[in-house]
């Protein structure tokens, strides 16, 4: 499998975890014209990809460095891990990050209070209960001040 010369892609992006944020931002990506690869391995996973997508995938462990290099991570600009699992994600986030120098290395995580641990190696996190707190305390808030205002 040839999927880029042997330079970095400035638009190549390795998703792992095909759920429901992996597909939808595979989704988006590859009909931005992104070129895109998934990784997940469940390969009924992949039956969520809409019908669209232009993009490839790999059935695999992505903990496993071989699977990372049929993926052709070398290439790869970003990897996004997106898995239900905090230990694979900040497993694979680190391998692409600090064996292949991948530039953008963004990982999904459950539990806060790792944060630190992702920040010290230079992993940018999502972590949907902050982002969700922090919307809700937005939300209390402006209810706040239209109540204020009547």
């Amino acid at each position: 499998m040839e999927l880029f010369k042997s330079h970095k892609n400035s638009d190549y992006t390795i998703i792992i975890g095909c759920g429901r944020l992996g597909t939808g931002l595979a989704d988006s990506l590859s009909d931005s014209g992104g070129n895109v690869m998934v990784i997940d391995n469940d390969k009924d996973a992949f039956r969520k990809m809409s019908s669209s997508y232009g993009g490839l995938t790999l059935i695999g462990d992505a903990t496993d460095i071989d699977i990372l290099k049929e993926a052709q991570i070398e290439n790869a600009n970003a990897v996004v891990c997106v898995t239900n699992n905090d230990n694979t994600n900040i497993m694979v986030a680190q391998i692409a990050k600090e064996l292949f120098k991948v530039k953008h290395v963004i990982s999904r995580l459950y539990d806060p209070e790792r944060e630190c641990l992702y920040r010290e190696f230079d992993i940018a996190t999502i972590c949907p209960a902050v982002l969700s707190a922090n919307e809700i305390s937005k939300l209390l808030g402006n209810a706040k001040k239209e109540d204020e205002v009547e």
